[in-house]
């Protein structure tokens, strides 16, 4: 018989990060919130998952309570094993990608505890923070290569020099406005309405929309 006294557990928490990207101003940009009102103390919305919560649920309702906003394309990225200095328990980081349009944004009451960020001007984080920051953003950038995401930056209706500023910003290269339009159009993710957008003197650019809104397709 095996007389050996169990091991002792440690408490055990999870909870859902959630890295939410825009893009705005030509520039992809993240969105964090204040920890505790403190001015110089970020964090990704999220929350710890209640017992009767599963995973995006969690991600779902913690984005809403912390930002307000909702209905955006979710994807989760990786789970990530850290302690709780604080607490002295483990803690498992399920991390999340959202993405929106930027216009989408606009009806939202302002909240002085959340705020928008270039990438490149991030606030001091932790070492744990941007090891996430940079697995969202690395997700992100592969999957234009194989994937629809590219419009769930867009909005309702777009011009292809829109959708093809997306991909320049996300790439950080510019591309061959010619080439670019015949792959876009050859996949058939898209297609033209009878309207068009003036841009200043230039001439009038015609509009497209999603032929499946809110999806992501995997098209290689």
């Amino acid at each position: 018989m095996n007389t050996k006294a169990p091991a002792e557990t440690t408490p055990l928490r999870v909870t859902t990060d959630v890295v939410i990207f825009t893009i705005n101003e030509h520039r992809l940009q993240l969105l964090l919130r204040r920890q505790d009102g403190a001015d110089n103390a970020w964090a990704f919305p999220g929350g710890f998952m209640g017992p009767d919560q599963d995973l995006q649920l969690c991600a779902l309702e913690a984005l809403a309570r912390d930002t307000g906003i909702s209905g955006v394309y979710l994807e989760q990225l990786y789970t990530f094993d850290w302690p709780d200095p604080d607490q002295g328990d483990r803690v498992i980081h399920v991390a999340f990608y959202a993405l929106t349009p930027w216009d989408r944004l606009q009806g939202l009451a302002g909240d002085v505890n959340t705020q928008w960020f270039p990438m490149d001007q991030l606030p001091a984080l932790s070492r744990e923070q941007i090891m996430v920051v940079e697995a969202a953003q690395q997700r992100l950038v592969a999957k234009l290569d194989y994937s629809t995401i590219a419009y769930e930056f867009m909005s309702e209706s777009f011009t292809l020099s829109q959708l093809q500023a997306v991909y320049e910003i996300i790439r950080r290269e510019k591309l061959d406005k010619r080439n670019f339009r015949k792959q876009v159009l050859g996949l058939h993710h898209i297609e033209a309405t009878d309207k068009f957008r003036r841009n200043g003197s230039h001439r009038p650019a015609r509009l497209y929309r999603k032929i499946h809104p809110g999806q992501v397709t995997i098209i290689k």
